[in-house]
C-alpha cells in the first residue's frame, strides 16, 4: 500500500513537471502529453529494461500511463485558460517545477529500490541503488532531452547526489531494522531534505568556468 502510494505520488508528480515544461516549450496538447507521460513513466521503463523484465510494465499495466495522461490535460486545460501568467506569479513556474520534480525524484528513488527488492534483488545493494537512481531520474532526463535542454541531472542543485544518498540510506534502514517501511519513509524524506537544502544554500557540484 505504502509503494503504491509512493508511485502514485510520482507519477502526478512528474506528470505535472513533464506538463509544464512542455507548455513552456510551446508544445500542442499532444506534445504536452507525451512529454508528460515520459517523464511520469521513463524512469520506470527504463528500470524495467535494466532488470530484464519485459515488456516494460507502463506497457502491460497502463494505469500509470493514464493518471499521467489525465494530469497532463488538466495542468494544459489551467494553464491554456489563464493566460498570459500575471508578472508577479512569473516565479511560480520555476518553483512549481523545482516542487513537483523533487516529489516525483524522492518517490521514483523509493520506487526503484522497492520494485529491485521485490525483484529478488534484496541482496545486491548496489543493485538496489542503481535502480532507484535510475528510476528517480530517468524521466526527468528524458523529458529534458525530449525538450531540447541540457538534462536537470548534471547541472542543477545537487540533482542526482540526492537520489543516490536517499537509496544508500534505505538499504542501510533495510539492513539495520530487517524491514522496508521506515526505509522508506525515511529515504524519500531525505531526498526531500537534500533537494530542498541545495536549493535554499546554492549548492552545487564543481564545475570548470572556461
Amino acid at each position: 500500500m505504502l509503494l503504491a502510494i509512493f508511485d502514485l505520488i510520482g507519477t502526478v508528480a512528474f506528470a505535472i513537471s513533464g506538463a509544464i515544461t512542455g507548455i513552456n516549450k510551446k508544445m500542442d496538447v499532444f506534445g504536452v502529453n507525451i512529454l508528460a507521460i515520459l517523464t511520469a513513466c521513463g524512469g520506470g521503463m527504463l528500470r524495467d529494461v535494466v532488470m530484464g523484465d519485459f515488456p516494460p510494465k507502463m506497457f502491460v499495466n497502463p494505469f500509470y500511463v493514464a493518471v499521467a495522461a489525465v494530469v497532463a490535460n488538466i495542468v494544459f486545460i489551467i494553464m491554456y485558460y489563464h493566460r498570459p501568467i500575471p508578472q508577479k506569479f512569473a516565479g511560480l513556474y520555476e518553483r512549481g517545477l523545482f516542487i513537483f520534480d523533487t516529489l516525483g525524484l524522492a518517490a521514483f528513488m523509493v520506487d526503484g529500490v522497492m520494485i529491485g527488492a521485490n525483484f529478488g534483488y534484496e541482496e545486491d545493494h548496489f543493485f538496489l541503488i542503481f535502480l532507484g537512481f535510475i528510476t528517480g531520474v530517468g524521466g526527468g532526463v528524458l523529458r529534458d532531452v525530449l525538450s531540447i535542454q541540457m538534462p536537470a541531472i548534471f547541472v542543477k542543485h545537487v540533482y542526482a547526489l540526492p537520489v543516490i544518498i536517499g537509496g544508500i540510506l534505505m538499504v542501510i534502514m533495510h539492513e539495520i531494522t530487517g524491514g522496508w517501511q521506515a526505509a522508506m519513509i525515511c529515504g524519500f524524506a531525505l531526498v526531500l531534505l537534500l533537494r530542498l537544502l541545495a536549493r535554499h544554500f546554492l549548492w552545487n557540484l564543481p564545475k570548470v568556468s572556461i
